[in-house]
């Protein structure tokens, strides 16, 4: 099956007559899902469906405990599928419950679930409210999909629904995330045209976009340019200039930048002083970095507990762990309460240097003060595997798991998925064999992470390995553990064995979903063949193997309605005109 992408990506403007030669990829498949084509936002206006749908109300099943955390994966999927049945008979679901577990799915990072959520309340009638609209449109353009979120204000602009610039900022700043900064100038020119000014969020989107992209002097002159054209940046703009200098390691520049700011009619604030500081304390200027701290105080620009963790974490790194503790010593007697992140530095420098001992009194007295742990406290912990030290670091997770409300399942699956994120995958499968000898299960989704990283990490082989040793120790894989090998070869831009694992799914017969074509369109756009791609896709749609709302999507997200299989392709020709 591999060989596919390398036969069809010669293909040069594709007809009619050539996407049926390239369906052959699909003809052997014995299992397409049939998908609902009428998903995604209905066609008629808000107000007919409100009439014609049933007056009848329902709850949906209870997904959260009583301590607000959602209680597994099963319930809040339960509740989704309720959702979706009653929806289905003409019923109406509880606004607020239904916005909820739309957020609920955007906070586990599930943002097609969301969408779903989405698509059953405004079928239904239930009118979401502008702020549900907006957290959609945001969440989509943190998780990537620019495309979607495009595709959602239009559908909002469409309905009447209001929308401003909070809701335009968001796809401003998506589009600046992925780095399409051309993009975001020329959507900046149609906002203009429609009569909305750009704020000081999206000059600030706009500029970090430029300096990280073109560097700090091209995105000086953006600054120029915006206030040529009348436009009123504020402090913040001019921070995220002085973030740009600093980070290109320019400090000369960046304290000159930032004496100069009364000039331009700024007074330097806490947050502006915290940029400074952290870039003198970096490279060890302790005596500028103190008497910045003392101008502050003069200035009424008082520490904050920000100022206090750039100090905590720059003397860890340079090794100086006693005048951290100092330092903490003071931000308590000021009034701060320590965080995860004010410790993590520490611990981290302390892990690195094997001091065991250091470790844990430093975990109990951050424990005492019931700062919780967070990812960067396990990643600096995992750094102790690197050592040699698994059984000294599975003890300390062990510790942090037996004073923390999670279960023991659910805080070790949080620690190797986080972990695996944080591409520290040879401390997760260290860890997770020490786990499993101390009686952890692993499940399906520990796995999804493991499987996923190893291919982020560069290891898609490990992965595999790792997927057929499951099937030999009676671990059935599912299609999440599939897609998530196909997720991380397709980022590792792997699309031949991302099409091999796709033919392994179909001779051991698990059935793929939407997201499993979703990644094989996705890999293929990923790999620069963007005509094999619409081709591809129009051929998934004509299949139904995935949803209309779908298609739109992935055509937005990759920039293929220019291409012949949808100026030419029967289905796809009615979707576009």
């Amino acid at each position: 099956m591999a060989a596919f992408l390398l036969a069809a990506s010669p293909i040069k403007n594709p007809c009619v007559e050539n996407t049926r030669e390239v369906s052959g990829f699909f003809s052997h498949i014995p299992y397409v899902p049939t998908l609902s084509l009428n998903k995604g936002f209905p066609t008629v206006s808000v107000s007919a469906q409100i009439s014609s749908s049933s007056n009848s109300v329902y709850t949906l099943p209870k997904w959260r405990a009583g301590n607000g955390y959602i209680k597994s994966e099963e319930s809040i999927n339960n509740a989704l599928l309720y959702l979706e049945y009653m929806v289905e008979k003409g019923h109406k679901p509880d606004k607020s419950q239904a916005t909820r577990l739309l957020y609920d799915w955007c906070r586990l990072g599930k943002l097609q679930n969301a969408i779903r959520v989405m698509e059953m309340m405004v079928r239904s009638g239930v009118k979401p409210d502008p702020n549900t609209y907006t957290y959609l449109v945001n969440h989509s353009c943190k998780r990537g999909k620019v495309g979607y979120a495009i595709q959602l204000v239009e559908k909002m602009e469409e309905y009447g629904y209001p929308t401003n610039m909070v809701t335009y900022n968001s796809l401003v700043k998506g589009l600046c995330m992925r780095g399409n900064l051309n993009k975001s100038l020329q959507f900046l020119d149609r906002l203009r045209k429609r009569g909305l000014e750009p704020d000081a969020f999206t000059y600030s989107s706009l500029l970090e976009a430029a300096y990280k992209k073109e560097g700090v002097d091209e995105a000086m002159k953006l600054l120029d340019e915006i206030i040529a054209k009348g436009g009123k940046p504020n402090l913040f703009s001019y921070n995220i200039l002085l973030t740009g200098l600093c980070k290109e390691g320019r400090t000369e520049e960046a304290i000159s930048f930032f004496r100069n700011l009364p000039e331009k009619g700024f007074y330097p604030d806490v947050v502006t002083s915290n940029i400074l500081l952290r870039a003198l304390c970096w490279e060890g200027r302790w005596k500028e970095a103190y008497e910045l701290l003392a101008e502050m105080d003069d200035e009424d620009r008082s520490p904050s507990i920000v100022t206090y963790t750039i100090l905590v974490s720059s003397l860890a790194f340079h090794g100086l762990v006693d005048h951290a503790f100092e330092v903490l010593e003071e931000m308590t007697k000021a009034g701060f309460k320590p965080t995860a992140r004010t410790y993590n530095p520490i611990i981290a420098h302390l892990c690195k240097e094997g001091k065991v001992d250091k470790v844990t009194k430093c975990l109990d007295r951050m424990m005492s003060e019931k700062c919780h742990p967070d990812d960067r406290t396990y990643k600096a912990i995992a750094v102790l595997c690197e050592d040699g030290k698994v059984s000294e670091a599975f003890s300390f997770f062990q510790s942090l798991c037996n004073k923390s409300d999670y279960s023991s399942q659910d805080f070790y699956r949080t620690v190797i998925a986080t972990l695996c994120r944080k591409g520290n995958t040879y401390a997760a499968m260290k860890l997770l064999n020490e786990m499993t000898r101390s009686g952890f299960v692993a499940d399906s989704r520990t796995y999804s992470s493991l499987l996923r990283g190893l291919c982020l990490d560069g290891m898609p082989d490990a992965a595999i390995e790792i997927f057929k040793l499951m099937e030999e120790n009676d671990v059935r894989p599912d299609v999440d553990n599939c897609n998530a090998i196909m997720l991380g070869l397709c980022k590792s831009h792997r699309i031949d064995l991302s099409l091999d694992m796709f033919q392994m799914m179909m001779e051991k017969g698990y059935k793929p979903n939407e997201m499993t074509y979703t990644l094989i369109v996705e890999g293929i756009a990923l790999e620069g063949e963007m005509e094999l791609a619409a081709v591809v896709l129009e051929e998934l749609y004509e299949r139904k193997a995935l949803s209309k709302n779908t298609v739109e999507m992935l055509v937005m997200q990759y920039d293929l309605e220019s291409f012949p299989a949808f100026q030419y392709g029967t289905s796809s020709k009615g979707m576009y005109q």
